[in-house]
């Protein structure tokens, strides 16, 4: 009988409570999904995919990068197609990073946009409808790299954390994107 008053009396505060307090919004407001920008963003035309020669490169900067700063990671470098040109798994770095690093380079060179964007609409625009997309990763450390105006492809760090993943990626890919 107790419990039944008990159960009855919480959901009968419940439901008060639920009617009486204004909804809350939340800490920053999203940008509106219904507002058409002018232009297309992330619009950078794709070219000729990266050689291995210059894959290579950005794989030892990368590798460089981090053991500078004393960081084990796994690196991958994917053409403008989003295939597979240069991996490196550093001594010691984490198993479950190797496919990580590869999904980051492919989704920077997909989307056209570093990884780093959807983590940013993630988190702090709470955009969740990001994780209904196809080959989406909502972590830093995908960076596209632009030769001349136009993709070639993408580098991949993972390992670390998102940031450190992310501090490799943008050194290494200033080798390309100037």
């Amino acid at each position: 009988m107790v419990r039944q008053f008990l159960y009855s009396w919480l959901a009968a505060m419940a439901l008060l409570l639920s009617t009486s307090l204004p909804a809350q919004q939340p800490a920053s407001a999203a940008p509106s999904l219904d507002a058409i920008p002018d232009k297309m963003p992330f619009n950078t035309p794709y070219g000729a995919p990266i050689g291995a020669q210059s894959a290579r490169m950005l794989i030892d900067a990368a590798a460089a990068e981090a053991t500078r700063r004393g960081w084990a990671l796994n690196i991958a470098v994917v053409d403008s197609g989003a295939n597979l040109v240069a991996f490196l798994r550093m001594d010691g770095a984490q198993l479950a990073s190797i496919p990580i690093s590869e999904h980051k380079a492919r989704a920077a060179v997909k989307f056209r946009r570093p990884t780093r964007a959807f983590e940013d609409n993630l988190q702090k625009f709470d955009n969740k409808y990001l994780l209904s997309l196809d080959d989406v990763i909502a972590s830093r450390g995908g960076i596209p790299l632009v030769e001349n105006g136009r993709i070639i492809g993408a580098i991949g760090c993972s390992g670390g954390t998102g940031s450190q993943d992310e501090a490799v990626c943008t050194a290494a890919a200033a080798l390309i994107n100037k």
